[in-house]
């Protein structure tokens, strides 16, 4: 455990109850079921864009992330590269038309019900699985965000790390179960550009000391020159292209992230898109590449090398900083945490709410039951992910990676080709959530030759391929379909 002062504690604390207070105000602003699960659709861009790439940076870009870098080098880049031009893709090719058309389709809140509802899809299947997908691969997505706020009030409190595993999940439920999507926009955006300050100030600082960018890179070079060669892992050995294309292919989990499309949704205007892609993209590449920088500074900053790579942020903040600043900066990975779990089970909450109970009761509810059961369903997933976070061994980067694949490859695809082909059908898009969501699971299970390939980029292939498929022998949507997707079009 690192040694901890008072002061650190105090600043850590403060930032706690900043948060809780933005969740309580949010909470008196909540009137609907809509205002919960989408904020009214009345974000800003600036808002929309920071709290986009708040919620898909979890800890795992301050823990996960700098602790790849600091044991692999600037073999980390290519993951950088890829996510970075996933984000713009995404805000580039997604953002105006899903915003346009979950409108135009009786104000569509959910993925599953805008995939239902852009096909005319009276069978339930496409709903019910696309729910399903989102719900399973949700909750490890959900359980790497305990991990890793396991693993920070293990270091911040010397608090035992299942106890510190339940304390982070009360704290999130807190504001995500009152507060909702304001709730949780509202904090994204403070906890944003607190993360981001927080990934910058540790370089600098490092970088200062070490008299600039050039002496950092001759102390990386003395301590194993292959950490700087984004060609090579840390023994020197050449990178593979299946290796590459792996890194690489983290970009395509994007297009299929409902906690970071729902900001697309959300946001006050189509035609604010343009700037808070602007905001977003910059935003999102400014905090990856500083992540890695992070991990470089361990390596030349940290004397002894650390038994578990992932909390090279935690230790550095710990001997660089005041221990007033230090918390300030810890509560950062908190932010992290926090930003995206939070929408992660708004999210799931809002798939049972209003997609998979609805089938259940077989009748319509009112505003009231929807916000009873989006609530009730936010304790629900928070208590199953909690049971899969209790194994205090587990690499944060490791479970995020699976679930950012079975999200990428099983709603990617459809979502975004529902975008642009006219033509493209109901039993297309299922064929493609289960292809790829399926490929994940299996690819997951092997290994060798290659399956040593990320699961994520066979599956968004074959799911691409059996859209393409499905849709070119099924029947052709109705006319209503098609002129809802003209509708979309002319508004462009």
């Amino acid at each position: 455990m690192t040694e901890l002062s008072a002061p650190t504690i105090i600043a850590f604390v403060i930032y706690v109850g900043i948060v809780l207070a933005i969740g309580v105000y949010a909470y008196l602003s909540t009137k609907s079921a809509t205002d919960y699960f989408l904020g009214g659709r009345n974000l800003s861009p600036a808002v929309s864009a920071i709290s986009a790439g708040a919620s898909d940076m979890s800890g795992w870009v301050l823990l996960g992330l700098p602790g790849y870098a600091y044991m692999a080098g600037l073999e980390a880049f290519w993951i950088t590269l890829g996510l970075t031009i996933g984000v713009a893709a995404n805000w580039m090719l997604m953002a105006k038309r899903l915003r346009i058309y979950t409108v135009i389709l009786d104000d569509a809140v959910t993925i599953p019900a805008y995939l239902q509802r852009r096909f005319g899809d009276a069978k339930p299947w496409l709903k019910i699985i696309a729910s399903v997908s989102i719900l399973l691969f949700f909750l490890f997505y959900v359980g790497s965000g305990l991990i890793a706020g396991g693993k920070l009030f293990n270091a911040v409190f010397g608090l035992d790390y299942v106890v510190a595993v339940l304390t982070g999940v009360v704290l999130i439920l807190f504001y995500t179960l009152f507060g909702g999507f304001l709730a949780v926009s509202w904090t994204d955006v403070f906890q944003g550009l607190l993360m981001l300050a927080a990934l910058i100030a540790v370089p600098v600082v490092v970088m200062s000391g070490a008299g600039g960018l050039g002496g950092f890179g001759d102390q990386v070079r003395a301590i194993n020159p292959e950490l700087l060669d984004i060609f090579t892992n840390a023994s020197g050995e050449s990178l593979s292209t299946l290796q590459i294309i792996s890194l690489l292919g983290w970009g395509f989990g994007y297009f299929g992230l409902p906690h970071v499309l729902a900001r697309f949704k959300a946001i006050r205007s189509a035609d604010e898109v343009g700037v808070a892609t602007v905001i977003g993209v910059s935003w999102s590449f400014v905090g990856y590449l500083m992540a890695i920088l992070v991990g470089l500074c361990g390596v030349v900053y940290l004397a002894n090398p650390l038994a578990d790579s992932e909390r090279v942020f935690i230790e550095l903040t710990s001997v660089i900083f005041h221990p007033l600043v230090a918390g300030v900066l810890l509560a950062a990975i908190l932010a992290a945490i926090m930003s995206t779990v939070d929408s992660q089970l708004l999210v799931c909450s809002s798939t049972l709410a209003e997609d998979l109970y609805p089938m259940l009761a077989k009748q319509p509810l009112t505003q009231e039951a929807r916000l009873k059961i989006g609530r009730i369903a936010v304790v629900a997933m928070a208590l199953m992910a909690t049971v899969l976070a209790m194994k205090p061994d587990s690499k944060v980067l490791d479970v995020v990676s699976y679930a950012w694949a079975g999200l990428g490859a099983s709603l990617g695809p459809s979502i975004l080709l529902s975008l642009y082909w006219r033509s493209m059908t109901a039993a297309g898009a299922l064929a493609g959530v289960v292809t790829g969501g399926a490929t994940v699971i299996i690819w997951e299970s092997l290994s060798g030759g290659l399956f040593e390939l990320y699961s994520l980029v066979p599956g968004f292939a074959l799911s691409l391929t059996a859209i393409a498929a499905v849709s070119w022998i099924s029947v052709k949507p109705n006319a209503v379909v098609q002129k809802q997707f003209d509708q979309m079009r002319i508004q462009l």
